[in-house]
C-alpha cells in the first residue's frame, strides 16, 4: 500500500511518534485510530486496547475527488483522530484529505512498521535472585525476552535480530558486558538474534536438542543440555528441557526465581503443538507438552515466576507491568494445568488459531537453511505471533 506515490497534502499534517502513541495508550488516554490498511491486514493485526477505538477504512476510499458521505460518517469529527497505515505514506495522504474537511487529525509516523519497532525493557519486581532481571516487550507482536544483569555480566534470553544492538547498548548502560545470548528453541514467529549477537562476540547458546531439527550453525554455538548451568555474576541460569511446543523446546530457570519458558507456557495459555510436525504430529507433541508441564514446570515451588516468550491480548500484566505470574497462580487460574492427559490433549487440539504468518520461511531462516537480509527479516515477522493454543478455552471461570 505505502509503495504507491500519494500526493502531498495541501495542509500541514502533524505526525505522532509510535512511542509517544504507546505512552498515551498506556496512560489511559482515550485514543481514536483510523486504520487505512486493507481489511485483511487490519483483521490479522492492529493496535488495540481498552481505551482505543479502532476504525478500519481502507485508503482507496479516499482516492476519489469526492469522498463518499457514508465513509465520512464513520469517522468521528468531535475528537482527534490518528490515521495509520503500513509505512506512513497512505496515512499522511488520508489525514490530509480529512484535514481539508475540518477533521482534527494527525498520522502515525512510519505506520505499523514503526509500531513494530517499539521495544520496551521493564524490570521484574518480584524477581528475588541475584542481580536484576528485565523483561523485553514488543507490543506489536507480543514477543517477550529477558535480560539478567549481575556484577558486570549480562545474559539475554530469546533475543530478536531486529534489536541486536539494543541488547548490547542496554548491557553497556547497565555497566555490564553481554556474556550470553540464549535461545529457548527454533522460533516460528520471529528471526532470532542469537547468531547476530554471536557475530558481535557474545557467546551464543542454543538447545542441544534443536540440532536434530537441522541447525546448520551448531558448531559455532554452545549447546545447552538438560541440567547445564550458565553463570552471570552470582546469578545462575539452569537449563530445563521442556519439549512439546517443539522437540527442542528448552526453558531456563534464572537463579531459582523465574522460569523463562519460551513457548511452553504463557501467563494466559499453553503452547500449540503443531508447528514442527504439523497436524499429524500434533497429538504426540501435545502429550509431550503435558508431560513437560506436569513433571518439569509444575513441580517447581508455587512462588516461582513464569515468564513466557509471548503474550496475547488476553494476557493481563502483573503490577510491575511485566507478563509474569507465579506458578501457583497459573495453576489456580488455568484449567488446562489441572486436567488429566487425555483432556489436555483434546482441549489444545480442538481450537488452535491460524499458524504464524511466514512461519514456513522463518523456521528455515532460524535453522540457518535460508538467508534473509535485515529488511526481509523484519518484514517476515510483522503481525501476531500465534504460537499459543487458543486462549478462549484454556482459562478457568
Amino acid at each position: 500500500m505505502d509503495d504507491m506515490d500519494f500526493p502531498t497534502p495541501d495542509v500541514a499534517i502533524e505526525s505522532i511518534d509510535p512511542g509517544a502513541l504507546k505512552e498515551r495508550i498506556d496512560a489511559g488516554e482515550e485514543i481514536t485510530l483510523l486504520d487505512a490498511r486493507m481489511e485483511s491486514d487490519y483483521e490479522e493485526w492492529r493496535i488495540d486496547g481498552e481505551n482505543v477505538e479502532s476504525i478500519n477504512v481502507p485508503y482507496f476510499e479516499f482516492l476519489d475527488d469526492e469522498i463518499d458521505e457514508d465513509v465520512l460518517a464513520r469517522i468521528p469529527d468531535d475528537r482527534e483522530v490518528t490515521v495509520l497505515c503500513a509505512k506512513g505514506g497512505a496515512s499522511e495522504y488520508v489525514a490530509g484529505r480529512l484535514a481539508e474537511r475540518g477533521y482534527d487529525v494527525d498520522h502515525l509516523e512510519d505506520g505499523m512498521n514503526g509500531w513494530a519497532r517499539i521495544y520496551e525493557r521493564v524490570e521484574v519486581d518480584r524477581y528475588d535472585g541475584a542481580g536484576t532481571l528485565y523483561q523485553y516487550q514488543r507490543p506489536s507482536s507480543g514477543c517477550l525476552g529477558y535480560l539478567v544483569v549481575d556484577d558486570g555480566e549480562a545474559a539475554v534470553i530469546d533475543p530478536l535480530r531486529a534489536f541486536t544492538h539494543r541488547y548490547l547498548e542496554d548491557a553497556d548502560e547497565l555497566g555490564a558486558d553481554l556474556t550470553y545470548a540464549i535461545d529457548t528453541h527454533i522460533h516460528a514467529d520471529h528471526i532470532s538474534g542469537v547468531r547476530d549477537l554471536a557475530d558481535e562476540g557474545v557467546e551464543g547458546v542454543i538447545p542441544e536438542a534443536s540440532v536434530d531439527r537441522g541447525v546448520t550453525y551448531a558448531d559455532e554455538m554452545t549447546l545447552a543440555e538438560d541440567g547445564d548451568e550458565f553463570s552471570v555474576g552470582d546469578a545462575t541460569i539452569e537449563t530445563v528441557y521442556t519439549p512439546g511446543h517443539t522437540s527442542g523446546m528448552t526453558s531456563y530457570l534464572i537463579d531459582d526465581s523465574l522460569l523463562a519458558t519460551g513457548d511452553g507456557l504463557f501467563v494466559e495459555s499453553v503452547a500449540r503443538p503443531d508447528l514442527e510436525e504439523g497436524d499429524d504430529g500434533a497429538p504426540d507433541a501435545a502429550r509431550q507438552l503435558y508431560e513437560s508441564l506436569q513433571e518439569r514446570v509444575l513441580t517447581l515451588p508455587d512462588e516461582t515466576l513464569i515468564g513466557g516468550a509471548h503474550f496475547s491480548d488476553a494476557a493481563v500484566p502483573a503490577g510491575d507491568g511485566t507478563y509474569t505470574a507465579p506458578i501457583g497462580q497459573l495453576e489456580a487460574e488455568m484449567d488446562a494445568l489441572t486436567m488429566d492427559e487425555d483432556e489436555f490433549v483434546d482441549l489444545i487440539l480442538s481450537d488452535m488459531p491460524p499458524r504464524p504468518a511466514n512461519y514456513e520461511k522463518i523456521i528455515p531462516t532460524n535453522l540457518g537453511q535460508r538467508d534473509a537480509d535485515d529488511e526481509e527479516a523484519f518484514e517476515l515477522e510483522l503481525g501476531p505471533n500465534n504460537c499459543a493454543a487458543s486462549q478462549e478455552s484454556l482459562a478457568g471461570d
